[in-house]
């Protein structure tokens, strides 16, 4: 079974952002690791990365200087130990089987 990394840059959303990393948490294919990045949040963001970040042990989450979504994900390139990368925006949120099917699909 193949560990997907799902990088999440993250830049004041957090109207959207529960909804976001709760859609990835619950989905179906559980070989996942999570990674948040903060990148300079001002609003409540980074709360609600530490709050799901306590509850998950999948999610690494990283709170760093704003440097734009384009540096957000490829430092989460560079940590990631997962065979496949997949990139959520922090705005969206995803069907709760979209991994499981996307795994599927490659087999």
């Amino acid at each position: 079974m193949y560990k997907v990394s799902v990088i999440i840059p993250i830049y004041n959303t957090d109207e959207y952002l529960e909804k976001c990393i709760d859609s990835v948490c619950k989905q179906t294919y559980k070989n996942l690791e999570i990674i948040l990045i903060n990148d300079g949040s001002k609003d409540n963001s980074g709360k609600i990365c530490e709050k799901f970040k306590l509850n998950d042990e999948r999610i690494i989450y990283i709170d760093k200087e704003n440097t734009g979504v384009s540096d957000s994900r490829n430092h989460g390139i560079d940590i990631s130990s997962g065979d496949y990368i997949l990139f959520v925006d922090s705005d969206d949120y995803l069907d709760l089987n979209m991994i499981e099917i996307l795994h599927n699909n490659l087999k």
